[in-house]
This record gives structure tokens, sequence and C-alpha cells, in this order.
């Protein structure tokens, strides 16, 4: 255990040093910075029709538009956050792989699982402290400027870093199968944005589709692949007050993720550099 957290250390002192942290902290400082313009700037009585929100009797209008608020941001702070976290960690195992770095690691009294771990949960390390600044310096915005002080949008931290390090596992394995870091970045774009949204509504597909053999493959796909599509759904719902009654995606997600994770140590137990 001790040498996967000297590890995990590394991997975030490597993101210090290429600047990663840096560039998250540049982006979630801009954002939360554009929001307090906003919110200092507006009202409550000029973001109401902004938001399509109406007076209505009975209907907490505050509430509402905090509800409004956090739906506006987290949609688009889940595609984009897991965007930029992908292209930020898919160069930390061809790095780790390459001529001198490999043979110095490999030099030191520890196990290549160890090694491999230390590396996964320093990218989620590094992801989920970047996320928990962003989004909870926006719930501190949110609760100074409204004084609704709910705190649910702090479960997308959760839920946006169990996504990431679902598809970091990926990345890990593509990067030692390929020493690349854009065909690990790539593929994992694919399913992210790609694959899973389609397999998602493969029900949809499956009406188009006659061959019955199709259909049972899709199904077969969807149960494979991470649910990085419905993970998105269970974000907004968790983190607008809603009530998650599905844990399925988790579930089948979190399995191809220690399915990845194993299969990368087994590769890299059995290679040569």
């Amino acid at each position: 255990m001790k040498n996967i957290l000297i590890f995990t250390k590394l991997t975030v002192q490597e993101a210090f040093t290429r600047k990663i942290f840096i560039f998250f902290f540049g982006v979630s400082v801009f954002i939360l910075l554009l929001m307090s313009i906003i919110f200092l700037s507006a009202d409550l009585e000029q973001m109401l029709p902004v938001l399509s929100i109406s007076k209505s009797n009975g209907i907490d209008l505050v509430a509402e538009l905090v509800r409004a608020i956090k739906m506006i941001i987290i949609a688009p702070l889940y595609g984009i956050g897991l965007f930029l976290s992908v292209f930020s960690v898919s160069s930390f195992i061809p790095n780790m792989l390459e001529k001198g770095n490999i043979e110095l690691l490999l030099s030191n009294p520890v196990s290549r699982a160890q090694i491999l771990l230390g590396k996964f949960f320093g990218g989620v390390l590094v992801v989920f402290i970047n996320l928990l600044f962003l989004i909870a310096g926006i719930w501190v915005l949110t609760g100074l400027k409204f004084g609704i002080w709910e705190a649910s949008i702090l479960y997308a931290v959760l839920t946006i870093t169990f996504t990431f390090a679902v598809l970091y596992g990926l990345i890990i394995l593509l990067g030692i199968l390929s020493r690349s870091s854009v065909l690990a970045m790539m593929v994992t774009y694919l399913i992210f944005l790609i694959v899973s949204p389609l397999l998602a509504g493969r029900e949809k597909l499956a009406l188009l589709i006659k061959n019955e053999t199709v259909k049972g493959l899709l199904d077969v796909l969807y149960y494979i692949f991470p649910k990085t599509s419905e993970m998105g759904n269970i974000t907004m719902l968790a983190s607008t007050g809603g009530v998650v009654e599905n844990f399925q995606p988790v579930i089948t997600s979190f399995l191809f993720m220690i399915l990845t994770l194993y299969i990368s140590i087994i590769i890299f137990n059995k290679k040569d550099y």
C-alpha cells in the first residue's frame, strides 16, 4: 500500500510538472469569475425569463432558479470536464514506458501492479481535486447569491470523477498495448462520444434493424462498454436533487474499470522492457 501511495504522489507531481494542474486551475478560475460577474450584474427578475422560469403561485422561484442554473452548468461541465481530463492524462502511461523512464521505475523494489495502480490513483486524484475546487466554488457562489445551500451539486464531483476513472482504466490498457497517447485518447473519445450514446439508444436503433443477431450483439456490447451516456444522466439527476433509481450503469461501468485494470496489470507484468 505504501508503494502505491508513493507512485500516486509521483503522478500528482508529474501533473504539476507538466502544468496539468495549472491548466485545470486556470479553467476553473475563469468559470468561477465568469459566474461571479453574471451573478453580480443580474438580479432575480432578469434571470427568470432567461432561464425560462415564469412566476407561478405555490412555486419557490428561487429554488427553481438555482435548480435551472445547476442544470445549465452541470450538462456542459460533464462533457467538457471528461474531454479535458482524458486529454490531460492520455500521455501518462506512454511517457512512463519511454526508454530510460521504464528502466528506472522497474529498478525500484516495487511490483509492476503497484506502479500501475499508483498511476491510476494519481490520475484520478488530479481530476478529483480540480473538480472539487470548481464545483464547490459553484456551490458557494450560488449559495451566496440566492441563500440556498442545497449541496446536491457536490454529487457531480463523485459521479464525474467515477466516470473519468472508468475511462482512465481503458486509457491505461491502451497505453500499455500501443505506447501511443494519441491512439489511447482517440479510442477513448470514440467510446465516450459515439459508442456509448449509440448503445444507450440501442432500443431505438433496434426498430431500424431486422436482424435479431445484430440486435443481440448491440445488447451484449451495451453491457460490456462503459455507460458514459447514462452516467451523464445520473450526474444531472443527482446534482439537481433527483433520486437515482437505476444503478446498473454504475455497476457495469465499475466492472469494466476493474477488468481493464486487471488486464493491464497482467500484460504489464509479462512485457520485457
